[in-house]
């Protein structure tokens, strides 16, 4: 198994699926054998058709047309398109995209063990071209999630501009994935209000670490959907709905979690536990929040609840929530004049919560019903 670092060689993997060599096939008989290169080049979208020889991937400034795919893997569409395990992806260019009709994702990466450097070049789906105020609910339709990870290893150092709906699907496997110092940047969306459900990170996966990741955007920084043994830290959220676990559906469970050294700031929600009121067979375990700094709330700073799409209301009792603290180092939450601190809304929850790390001030204070949890410590 790959380190940590290695892991983002899994955004790597993505990079990889844009990048293509000349062919330079052997014929063994019947049977076709490509020659290993060492180094690829990708400069379009029909250079990027085949990666699987390539040892080392550089990606140049390239424009994909409309109705154009760049995959490294589509199980949709049934095509693969991988570099060689533990490749090295750099970009050197920016990849641009003409509005398109297709489905997302517009890009996946799938390679394991990769090295992926994104040279702070930018990653741009031309978002302002589809944005109507109604994300993927209605409108104009919208390619969604815009980038997908897969494989695993170490992802860096890229902007994903302008997505036109959710931006990075992280659905990785098979080892560790590091996410580090990457932007996505849909504040252009904020005018008219017309970026909607531009999530930054939806993650469904486990052995995931996000570090030092900034998002601006209009809906959640990071999203957890199910998985375990993931860290999200030193990270910067600009965002209307913060850093979130959930929704959690029914079949989906989330353990191991550490939320640690963020910052976030503006928006309706800083930090969420959401699971829909009819789910059943899941469950949400240990979850650590620690040392973050939070303000500028007009809604919740802290809401956890089983009442999903209500955010205070009847919960439902299929998805038990244990083992939630707030320890390790003070995180402060400063919230509006009408907001709340602190809701808990359990139907299914038990043990001892430590929120004696907690400190959040302001607004209309606490709604708490903790079924069978016991919270103990902190201010709210």
């Amino acid at each position: 198994m790959p380190s940590l670092t290695t892991f983002l060689e899994l955004a790597a993997l993505v990079v990889v699926t844009i990048a293509v060599p000349t062919d330079n096939s052997m014929i063994l008989g019947s049977r076709t054998e490509t020659a290993k290169r060492a180094t690829c080049t990708v400069n379009s979208v029909a250079s990027a058709a085949n990666l699987s020889s390539c040892t080392a991937v550089i990606i140049t400034a390239f424009t994909v047309p409309s109705g154009s795919f760049t995959y490294v893997y589509s199980t949709r569409t049934n095509i693969s398109f991988k570099a060689a395990s533990g490749a090295t992806v750099t970009m050197t260019g920016d990849i641009t995209f003409a509005k398109t009709t297709s489905a997302g994702p517009l890009i996946t990466f799938d390679t394991d063990n990769i090295q992926f450097n994104g040279g702070d070049c930018n990653i741009n789906g031309n978002g302002v071209l589809y944005w109507d105020g109604q994300g993927t609910n209605s409108g104009v339709a919208k390619p969604h999630p815009f980038v997908k990870l897969k494989g695993f290893g170490t992802f860096k150092d890229v902007t994903v501009l302008n997505s036109p709906a959710q931006a990075i699907s992280v659905g990785t496997t098979g080892g560790a994935a590091i996410i580090e110092a990457i932007t996505v940047d849909n504040s252009a969306g904020d005018a008219g209000a017309l970026g909607h459900n531009t999530d930054g990170f939806d993650i469904s996966a486990s052995l995931v670490t996000l570090s030092k990741v900034v998002v601006k955007n209009q809906d959640d920084c990071v999203a957890i959907n199910s998985g375990s043994t993931i860290v999200i830290k030193d990270s910067t959220c600009t965002s209307r709905h913060g850093i979130s676990i959930g929704l959690i559906a029914t079949g989906k469970t989330v353990s191991g979690v550490k939320i640690a050294c963020n910052t976030i700031t503006t928006g309706l929600y800083r930090l969420r536990i959401k699971v829909d009121a009819d789910a059943t067979g899941t469950s949400i375990l240990n979850v650590i929040y620690e040392a973050n700094t939070i303000s500028g709330i007009t809604e919740y700073g802290v809401l956890i609840t089983q009442s999903y799409p209500d955010n205070d209301s009847t919960p439902g009792t299929g998805t038990p929530i244990s083992a939630v603290s707030f320890t390790g180092g003070t995180t402060n939450i400063a919230v509006s004049s009408s907001a709340h601190t602190l809701v808990v809304d359990c139907g299914a929850c038990s043990g001892t919560w430590d929120f004696s790390d907690l400190h959040a001030t302001g607004g209309v204070s606490h709604i708490i019903a903790a079924n069978k949890a016991v919270i103990s410590g902190g201010t709210y």
